[in-house]
């Protein structure tokens, strides 16, 4: 055990003993033993998810859990009651939150099915061109524009392949794009109410707190788009930061994930194959014309993967390319080779390189092709026979580019396509995941490659999945429907359709998120029910309660600010919704649904350190470290509270 793993638990039960120091205090200086029982659990749970002593579903589920025992252990800890009723600890997981939650995942994933992501890519790809200043407004906007009606981690995921092709063609390093995009995904959570948990919950926690609010304190609940000022004002914002200031904040260093996806890294490594991808053109004259594939290939030690002309279609796959294809005038060729063989072949037969991809963009694009190894088992018939016998371009659409035996690997070159096949042959090949899927269920491959993007898509579905959408949203806008209701027949119409399974529906589910949102609201209802709430408003108003409302509703977003740093921002919205109501409550002038509204907004502000979800998702890509965040987070989120609350104050 390192000296680092060693001192990790000492500070673990350090922390501990001061967290226990500090319930104890709090505890005498409480009006009521409840709220001193809710207090105690408040400093637990906070505990438990800034040292992520277990993982913050598992801490939510148990604090959950005690909060259900205090009915049973009510007499030992001098309660007349449990903190919340046992018939009602389960309520959360049929809140209208939870629900929504659920139904906002699938209908992400039933999009993304379809290919209409891809299609938003090859859009971008078009007219992004290779600048900084172009791409980031494009893609940032793109992806805000997405998270603003899916979970904005989904998005960003979706669009980790894109920004990888995006680094590939302009040369820009995955550092430049990922924050920008990362950032803006956060923020555009913040457009609409179902952009994010903390805005989709907040109607819930309204409707708990007016249970014991006074006829004239009621507060109205908010509807889709009531949020669309302040959210699009932080998306311009953000995109303004990075096209300005991106020069100074973001890292230079192209990160881990410059080549994220290029799977011919891993095979320079386990084969020393330092073959690249290249795109040339053959102009006229050239005397490679009238030439077939398979009499340039074995001499120039190259493999030709993919070939154009503005006559034919692209031709890559099976059936798509074999041997015998004539080269012609004007021909666009993808092929893969040592950066030496191949400038040796363009010199010899005068052929045009180019210094990126452009015909084959999409086509040989890492989420579509790649590099593999597929192992021939003791059973397979194709013992015995070579590749060139088995036509294996044409017929499995793979490109065998080396094989190796016994230890040595062969190239190009060496005769490879005409070696007889033998039990444990493992042949590095250049495929599309699409043909490499159908060879998984082969019985003459073993595929040992399983890293690939290979989901089926279903773009014949594209009209099911924007119609199922379109009926979601409108019932959303133009009806009085709960939001759950209405975004469940989207997602149940897209199960329906075939847009997705069932069992796609419920892989698309992040249930450790919905395990932690529907057991911190039993602990919300603690807060509010026992006057815990209430107490911690007082002391609060002690210190800003003769400062003027917009001062004090600052300091609300400072401190949801805070909260959703160290723990999720559902736990941060749970907790200080209640708060802020009772703080409005206080205060002469201020509107609670406006401070319960500051909360929901201020918990997207989670861009310091990497404990958000989406910036936990693209530190490895990008190769960041935490003092990347802290240098363009914390002026992002100063930006962030003076544009939400100036904002917020303008147009409520």
């Amino acid at each position: 055990m390192t000296t680092a793993e060693k001192s990790l638990p000492k500070k673990k039960i350090i922390a501990a003993v001061i967290f226990a120091i500090l319930a104890f205090a709090l505890s005498t200086v409480t009006p009521s033993i409840e709220v001193a029982w809710v207090t105690a659990i408040l400093v637990l749970t906070i505990y438990l998810f800034v040292f992520e002593v277990v993982d913050v579903d598992v801490a939510a589920i148990s604090i959950m859990v005690v909060l259900g025992l205090t009915t049973l252990l009510a007499p030992f800890m001098g309660l007349s009651q449990g903190l919340v009723d046992s018939k009602h600890i389960f309520d959360g997981f049929s809140s209208n939150a939870v629900m929504s939650i659920i139904a906002v995942m699938i209908i992400g994933a039933g999009l993304d099915k379809t290919g209409l992501m891809t299609t938003v890519a090859a859009f971008i790809l078009k007219i992004g061109g290779t600048t900084e200043t172009r791409i980031i407004p494009i893609l940032s906007g793109t992806v805000a524009f997405i998270s603003s009606f899916m979970q904005n981690v989904g998005a960003t995921a979706l669009f980790l392949p894109v920004v990888s092709r995006i680094s590939a063609r302009s040369g820009l390093p995955m550092s430049r794009l990922l924050m920008p995009m990362g950032f803006c995904a956060i923020l555009g959570g913040t457009v609409t109410m179902v952009g994010s948990s903390p805005l989709i919950l907040l109607n819930d926690l309204i409707i708990t707190s007016n249970v014991n609010l006074a006829e004239d304190q009621q507060m109205a609940q908010w509807s889709l788009f009531s949020v669309t000022p302040i959210g699009v004002s932080l998306v311009i914002t953000g995109v303004l930061y990075f096209v300005i200031m991106g020069k100074f904040v973001l890292p230079k260093s192209s990160g881990e994930g410059s080549s994220a996806g290029n799977t011919v890294d891993y095979f320079k490594d386990i084969y020393g194959l330092n073959y690249e991808l290249y795109e040339v053109i053959v102009p006229a004259g050239s005397s490679l014309i009238g030439k077939s594939i398979d009499t340039i290939e074995h001499a120039a030690r190259i493999r030709v993967i993919a070939a154009h002309t503005d006559s034919d279609a692209t031709r890559v796959g099976p059936g798509g390319l074999d041997r015998e294809l004539g080269i012609k005038e004007n021909t666009v060729l993808g092929i893969l080779a040592a950066p030496k063989n191949l400038l040796a072949f363009t010199e010899k037969h005068g052929l045009e390189l180019r210094s990126d991809l452009q015909t084959f963009t999409e086509t040989l694009s890492s989420a579509k092709s790649g590099i593999a190894d597929v192992v021939i088992p003791p059973s397979s018939t194709l013992i015995g026979k070579s590749a060139r016998d088995l036509w294996m371009r044409k017929t499995y659409g793979i490109a065998m580019v080396a094989l190796h035996r016994d230890g040595k690997t062969l190239r190009e070159g060496d005769d490879i396509r005409n070696l007889p096949f033998e039990a444990g042959d493992t042949l590095v090949v250049h495929t599309s995941w699409d043909a490499l899927v159908r060879l998984q269920k082969d019985k003459n491959f073993v595929v040992v490659t399983t890293e690939f993007p290979h989901e089926e898509t279903r773009p014949n579905k594209v009209g099911w999945a924007g119609l199922f959408f379109a009926i979601a949203l409108g019932m959303v806008l133009f009806t009085d429907l709960r939001l759950s209701v209405a975004l469940l027949t989207g997602a149940i119409g897209m199960v329906i359709s075939g847009v997705l399974n069932i069992d796609e529906a419920y892989e698309a589910v992040s249930w450790k998120t919905v395990f932690l949102l529907a057991s911190l609201i039993p602990l919300g209802l603690a807060v509010e029910t026992s006057g815990t709430a209430a107490w911690i408003a007082e002391q609060t108003l002690l210190v800003v309660g003769n400062m003027p409302v917009w001062v004090i509703q600052l300091a609300v977003a400072a401190l949801a600010t805070f909260f959703t740093l160290v723990m999720s921002n559902v736990g941060a919205t749970v907790l200080l919704v209640p708060l802020a109501v009772n703080i409005a409550l206080g205060v002469e002038g201020a509107d609670p649904a406006i401070f319960a509204l500051t909360v929901a907004i201020a918990t997207s502000n989670s861009f310091l350190i990497p404990t958000h979800q989406v910036n936990a998702l693209i530190m490895g890509p990008g190769g960041y470290r935490v003092p990347d965040f802290m240098k363009a987070g914390s002026i992002m989120t100063i930006l962030f509270l003076v544009v939400s609350m100036t904002v917020m104050n303008l147009v409520f």
